[in-house]
């Protein structure tokens, strides 16, 4: 296991230094900084004069390096735009991403793994027919018309749900803030939750239908019914269990991707998250926002990743006997 762990960690670190310098070299060329902190008035002096003291006439590989020296130690460096420690304003708008994104996979999880065990058990039943072609609506449309749906319906027809914002929120610790504990910010929180994770809440129903299914097929649930147990026993002591390896593995992957492409949830719904904060360092050259954006999540696929393969080993006790045969 401890073999395992650090063949991963190593393979983590070549994956975090092949994503910093590829968008290290992306952002070369989305546009001029300079221009966009001085504007078209200044002179050519007071350009190169800032050019030299941001290290852009610098090599390229000098630059790097001093990226990547920096970044290891937390220091994303100073946002152009902002003025302020790159790091300060991710850590700002962190908890509001995090936040939703985990409630958002908590969500698509929770009832993925729901409606798919119904729909495997009762595959002729009209709501299990019902639940399957309304589940195309979150395959079919984009996420962005699924929020502004919702806003039309909830916020403006009905005008039960806020349309846009996090609400009140209350400040737990030095950086991060909570909308939990208070009634705006739980309201506010409704519909983006649903508009971020309706679209992973079906890919986890149908995997979960389709490997129920399939399970429920084999020799073994054939013979548990004929050693007479219980329905119960045999659909979530065995069958459900598994399936779990291969759904673990798309909700793992799933929970990264709603982290990282939660940029268009939290552009609709003007969610103050690090995904709003991207945009903006997109549309005026902030290149250590980005950097640190796409770091950031780069981290946090590895990590998720990693956590997955380790609950292998508690999901599915064949793996570590695989492995233990195959270090002999």
């Amino acid at each position: 296991m401890l073999a395992f762990v650090l063949r991963r960690v190593a393979q983590s670190l070549v994956v975090m230094l092949v994503v910093a310098l590829v968008s290290f070299a992306l952002f070369r060329y989305v546009g001029d900084p300079i221009s966009t902190m001085m504007g078209q008035e200044a002179t050519i002096a007071d350009r190169e004069a800032l050019r030299e003291r941001l290290g852009l006439n610098d090599p390229f590989v000098v630059q790097f390096f001093n990226f990547v020296t920096r970044a290891a130690q937390g220091d994303f460096g100073i946002s152009y735009r902002l003025q302020q420690p790159v790091m300060e304003l991710i850590l700002s708008r962190l908890p509001a991403t995090l936040e939703l994104a985990l409630v958002s996979g908590l969500l698509a999880f929770v009832f993925g793994v729901g409606f798919g065990v119904y729909t495997a058990l009762n595959r002729r039943g009209w709501l299990s027919t019902t639940i399957m072609s309304v589940s195309l609506i979150g395959v079919s449309l984009p996420t962005f018309l699924i929020g502004v749906l919702l806003i039309w319906l909830f916020a403006v027809e009905l005008q039960w749900l806020p349309s846009f914002g996090r609400g009140d929120v209350v400040a737990l610790g030095d950086w991060w803030t909570t909308g939990f504990l208070t009634d705006s910010g739980r309201a506010s929180l409704i519909l983006p939750a649903i508009t971020l994770g309706l679209y992973q809440m079906t890919l986890i129903m149908r995997l979960v239908r389709a490997e129920m299914l399939e399970v429920l097929r084999t020799d073994y649930i054939k013979f548990a019914r004929a050693r007479g147990l219980s329905n119960r026993a045999i659909h979530f002591g065995h069958a459900l269990k598994n399936t779990m390896v291969p759904v673990i593995t798309i909700t793992g992957l799933q929970l990264g991707a709603i982290i990282a492409f939660a940029i268009i949830t939290e552009t609709v719904f003007q969610w103050p998250g690090v995904g709003a904060l991207f945009i903006n360092s997109v549309r005026f050259v902030d290149v250590p926002v980005m950097a640190a954006y796409l770091m950031l999540i780069a981290v946090i696929f590895v990590v998720i990743n990693l956590i997955v393969d380790l609950l292998y080993y508690a999901v599915d006790p064949r793996l570590r006997v695989e492995r233990a045969g195959g270090g002999h």
